[in-house]
């Protein structure tokens, strides 16, 4: 599941659990050792709680937010033993009515709130709240944020130097030849490798549904008797585990762009899905530039705007641009495209103004910063770590050459460079997880509702819709006709109205709902 490291839009513990265990054996309701870890952890936890103080880098933040620690055990089966402090931010509630500042606003308890990944830091989430559209639950609720384990400044993971993080200029070609395969094995295997050295014997112990367990322990430690709780994209995906192990501690969630928690898609086949999915996404951006052909000059017709890419994508291969871009830094930078609409314009205006002799706009966006590659290094090795450890992965090359040779005839853009972003998985020499098959039954959760858009390509709809099916009295509501990842606190109001009724009143519709999509971005940015 690969995911943008941006923001979207933006009491008792149970003592039998469901848990995973390594592939082969069957995954059973018992009383287990990570259960019984948790709930020492939790109640460890609840006890301490969390001394909130100013942050860090405070000078650069605003005054509202504090930020504290909460420690959680390496390893639930053994609670007592190492442990790790989990970097966490919070924001008070404000009280403040936003359309009515004379009205004291009741709180109503701590918001958490996850952006996906895996691997995105939360820590900035807080500050979310002096938006526009998130005062209304500003005003009710704390809004809290973290970095998960291995993220950020919580034990963070690593698997190569960050100094050798970015290589570029790169290529990226949509139909690989024999000889790049085999170089781009060699290299997966590396950074598998990689993983394995510098993180430990540790590395084992950071999956998701650890991730789950460490969410628990946070909602013990705020005081909290029953978790609020807001997951986006991957965020999602640990949301439902966490529903799954402890459906008595839910109060309400929302999952902002589900992924499908199917144990047998996790996470190879959700990939492909991505994958084909992304295909769709690249033609809506080409279609969109094809209208404003008379702004960027692109082509009039979405096969137009294909072909000035690609003159874009052979020169770049020839001689990068400013020596730092290349067709792989082209690629990722479109890719983003896919995720977000509002990305639109400005990769249309540069495309244009490289073809017309100005490579800087294209500079801007695509070259490597340099000051980031620590973050955008740990982003990757608690992602790789993470999916990698979470289920079991083809360890055969044949078995992704064929399946992917065979999707890139028809969905090329993405395709490949998936796979170079998974593949060290194959090569994975850490004990893997056995993913949970997520199913509340009746009664045993609170209702819990899921929001997507319709075209969204990082997790795709079926996902919602397949989440839904598994979370009883779960309500969906779909951004019709759009496609951009993450809607919660975007510019849909009807969107927003639905999760603020849901998490300010409790109250959601009687069926499945619909909003229509936000406009398209206006052509701008062309000179």
């Amino acid at each position: 599941m690969r995911a943008a490291a941006l923001f979207s839009a933006a009491g008792s513990l149970l003592l039998t659990a469901l848990t995973a265990t390594p592939a082969g054996a069957a995954p059973t309701l018992v009383d287990t050792a990570e259960a019984r870890g948790t709930q020492v952890a939790a109640e460890r936890a609840r006890v301490a709680g969390i001394a909130f103080g100013s942050c860090a880098d405070g000078e650069d933040l605003p005054g509202v937010m504090e930020c504290g620690t909460v420690s959680v055990p390496v390893d639930y089966a053994h609670p007592g033993g190492k442990q790790i402090e989990l970097a966490v931010s919070r924001v008070r509630a404000t009280h403040t009515d936003p359309g009515n500042s004379k009205r004291k606003v009741p709180r109503q308890g701590a918001l958490v709130y996850n952006l996906g990944g895996p691997g995105g830091s939360g820590r900035y989430f807080p500050l979310i709240g002096m938006l526009p559209e998130w005062k209304r639950l500003a005003a009710a609720y704390d809004l809290v944020g973290y970095d998960p384990r291995g993220v950020g400044d919580s034990a963070p993971l690593s698997c190569q130097d960050p100094a050798r993080f970015f290589k570029g200029p790169s290529q990226s070609p949509t139909h690989p030849s024999e000889s790049y395969k085999k170089e781009r094995v060699a290299q997966a295997k590396a950074y598998a490798r990689g993983c394995v050295e510098r993180s430990g014997g540790d590395l084992r112990h950071y999956h998701s549904l650890n991730n789950a367990r460490d969410l628990d322990v946070l909602r013990a430690a705020l005081g909290e008797p029953k978790l609020t709780f807001m997951g986006s994209s991957y965020g999602t995906y640990f949301g439902a585990l966490y529903a799954e192990l402890f459906p008595s501690h839910v109060r309400r969630m929302v999952f902002d762009s589900a992924v499908d928690p199917d144990p047998a898609r996790i996470w190879y086949h959700s990939n492909l899905a991505q994958s084909a999915a992304f295909e769709g996404r690249w033609a809506d951006f080409r279609v969109w530039a094809a209208r404003h052909d008379d702004v960027y000059g692109l082509g009039a017709t979405p096969d137009a705007v294909l072909r000035s890419y690609e003159t874009v994508r052979a020169r770049l291969a020839a001689e990068p641009a400013g020596g730092k871009v290349g067709p792989g830094q082209l690629q990722g930078t479109f890719l983003e495209a896919g995720y977000y609409d509002d990305h639109w314009p400005y990769r249309a205006h540069a495309l244009s103004a490289y073809l017309k002799g100005d490579p800087q706009p294209l500079i801007d966006i695509a070259a490597p910063v340099e000051e980031a590659a620590k973050e955008a290094e740990n982003a990757r090795a608690v992602y790789t770590a993470v999916e990698c450890n979470d289920a079991p992965w083809p360890t055969d090359f044949a078995v992704w050459d064929r399946d992917n040779t065979r999707l890139a005839r028809v969905a090329p853009f993405e395709t490949w460079d998936n796979v170079w972003l998974n593949l060290p998985c194959a090569y994975w020499a850490v004990p893997r997880q056995r993913p949970l098959d997520v199913r509340t039954g009746v009664g045993e959760l609170a209702p819990t509702l899921i929001v997507a858009a319709e075209r969204d390509a990082a997790a795709p709809h079926r996902g919602a819709v397949a989440l839904q099916r598994r979370l009883s009295g779960a309500v969906l509501v779909t951004e019709r006709d759009a496609g951009s990842h993450g809607v919660v606190g975007g510019p849909n109001a009807c969107v927003n109205g639905y999760v603020d009724a849901y998490l300010l009143e409790g109250r959601l519709p009687a069926r499945s709902a619909s909003c229509e999509g936000r406009a398209e971005p206006e052509a701008e940015g062309a000179s």
